[in-house]
């Protein structure tokens, strides 16, 4: 049966109203919305009367366009789907319907390999395939790239209308960097599909610049009073030509880009270019160079990582340092996995030996960034370099990075109920070559000084004084050192006695102790931390090399303090 464009579109509207389940729809309201979404699409005044909607939700119950929609009124006036889950877009077509595409895809096939409809083999080849399963039931013989799950497809034929329209949007959108969502006005020049993701491009004001907009962040759209701002300098043709993907900058020059692509991947890349401007300019034994004009982009480099350990980035110089920089941060998402047996073994370590070392706690994109605002901070305040205490709270944005999942992991398996009490940046620069000789550290600080009965093992730091035994210090506390730079032997790394930290000793213990003893020297990588016992016996040499050493002291408790006294620094975790 032919269907005229109106009927449809009031089709479509009466079915958007019975899907929404949040309103009641008396005869009246779909009347009313037939005729607002015909005024929409046709662009005047159409008179739609109730004998005709009542025609149509017959004809839409009807078996005679496939339908067979389980519309029901109830309390004697209101409309809806007896079925929540029904829609008109999921009927099956009809036997009709499936005769006239049959006929329109053997009338597109007769122009196969004519140049102006290359575009269309696949649409062809898509439609065909779902002919044939619709007469002949069986499964598909084609499995086209899909995602059925992808959201914002729903928006996709609004936004073709309005850019049809040539209409203004007001767009509710929210990216993924933002904390809320925002509302704006925007004027749509464009619908672009990169990876089987939709975008649309346009501009929110004429002074601004082209941007794009991922249909699956888009919350709401919806026709604006604004009148439309249309960009004559916008070429939909030309606008990608110089580009990977949706990203384009379009005062951005594009760039000679050189790949090496080595004898395994090289046929994927050979069969399948990047980019139109690809071209093949060396061969030898283990692969292919290609060269490519393009802007440097996210989806250039998505394009490069994509191959893993089988591409090379030759030039540009830029481009091969982010590339390398994105590998370098690959590896550590994996080197800096903490296990559980990982967790116990250093506790253990800790707990019998007195310290303990786990590398790859912190990433170096995480050691980037502690570095970048410490030494911002010093360089803005003229702070003293070699010891900066209160850090964190000098700093209060280090501490995102420093509490991060390896660290609360790790503390929380030491001991659960355990809270920070102090933390000292210390800088060691190429130019200091202090050390300090074997000692123990009682590392407790309180607010002020007072004498408890039964307490000793007074220690006295910029007027701050501990009034706890050395026995429950050793207990309840524990500190750590994370390395910001690399620590050896020769530049300055802790050496420890093994299990020295059960009891404090005189200065004549300390001296036969280490004369008779092997130290183990503490060689931590950058992003690696180092766990101390308070009354561990440790020293530091002298450095060899000019090479700085930056290290974040942090110091751990669990014991409450006696009298009313407070922790100079306590944060709990």
């Amino acid at each position: 049966m032919a269907v005229n464009k109106n009927a449809l579109i009031r089709y479509k509207t009466i079915d958007k109203c019975l899907q929404n389940n949040f309103r009641q729809w008396t005869l009246n309201d779909l009347i009313e919305a037939c005729s607002d979404a015909l005024y929409e699409y046709e662009g005047k005044d159409v008179d739609v009367s109730k004998r005709t909607v009542q025609l149509d939700i017959q004809m839409m119950r009807s078996d005679k366009l496939g339908y067979n929609a389980p519309i029901v009124v109830y309390d004697r006036k209101f409309y809806k789907y007896e079925d929540a889950n029904y829609s008109i877009t999921n009927s099956p077509i009809s036997n009709q319907d499936l005769s006239k595409l049959s006929e329109a895809v053997s009338f597109l096939k007769q122009f196969q390999g004519f140049s102006h409809f290359a575009e269309l083999g696949s649409m062809v080849q898509k439609l065909e395939d779902h002919v044939y399963t619709q007469q002949t039931h069986e499964k598909s013989l084609i499995d086209f790239e899909k995602n059925d799950n992808l959201k914002g497809l729903e928006f996709l034929d609004e936004l073709y209308q309005f850019i049809l329209k040539r209409q203004a949007i007001e767009m509710t959108y929210q990216s993924f960097k933002a904390i809320q969502e925002s509302t704006f006005s925007f004027h749509p020049y464009l619908l672009k599909e990169f990876r089987n993701r939709w975008f649309v491009i346009g501009k929110r004001k004429s002074s601004e610049g082209i941007m794009n907009l991922a249909l699956d962040r888009i919350i709401s759209v919806e026709k604006s009073n604004k009148t439309f701002v249309a960009d004559k300098s916008f070429n939909s043709e030309t606008y990608y030509k110089q580009a990977i993907g949706v990203s384009v900058s379009p005062n951005m020059k594009p760039e000679n880009v050189l790949l090496y692509v080595n004898h395994k991947q090289a046929p994927y890349v050979l069969t399948k270019p990047f980019h139109y401007s690809q071209k093949e300019v060396a061969r030898d034994n283990y692969g292919v160079t290609i060269s490519l004009d393009v802007q440097l982009n996210f989806e250039l480099e998505k394009e490069i990582l994509g191959l893993g350990e089988g591409i090379k980035v030759i030039a540009p110089e830029r481009l091969k340092r982010n590339i390398k920089e994105r590998l370098y941060d690959a590896v550590d998402a994996y080197e800096t996995e903490i296990n559980d047996k990982n967790l116990r073994t250093i506790s253990k370590r800790l707990e019998y030996k007195g310290f303990g070392i786990l590398n790859h706690v912190y990433s170096k994109r995480d050691i980037r960034k502690l570095k970048t605002k410490l030494d911002a901070y010093i360089k803005l305040n003229n702070e003293q370099v070699f010891g900066m205490r209160e850090v964190l709270l000098k700093l209060p944005e280090l501490k995102p990075i420093v509490f991060n999942k390896n660290f609360k992991k790790l503390i929380k398996s030491i001991d659960k109920d355990v809270f920070l009490t102090k933390a000292i940046y210390f800088d060691k620069s190429p130019k200091d070559n202090w050390y300090v000789t074997w000692h123990q550290d009682i590392p407790i600080n309180v607010l002020k000084k007072a004498e408890t009965k039964g307490f000793s093992a007074w220690t006295n730091k910029k007027g701050v004084v501990s009034v706890i035994p050395p026995e429950e210090i050793s207990k309840n506390t524990f500190s750590m050192r994370i390395h910001l730079d690399d620590t050896t032997i020769k530049n300055g790394a802790l050496k420890v006695i093994p299990g020295s930290h059960q009891k404090r000793l005189n200065t004549e213990e300390i001296k036969l102790i280490t004369m008779n003893s092997i130290p183990f020297v503490s060689e931590v990588g950058s992003g690696g931390v180092q766990l101390l016992k308070p009354l561990l016996l440790h020293a530091s040499s002298e450095s060899k090399v000019q090479r700085r050493r930056r290290v974040l002291h942090l110091e751990f408790a669990s014991i409450e303090l006696p009298n009313g006294l407070e922790y100079a620094e306590k944060e709990l975790l």
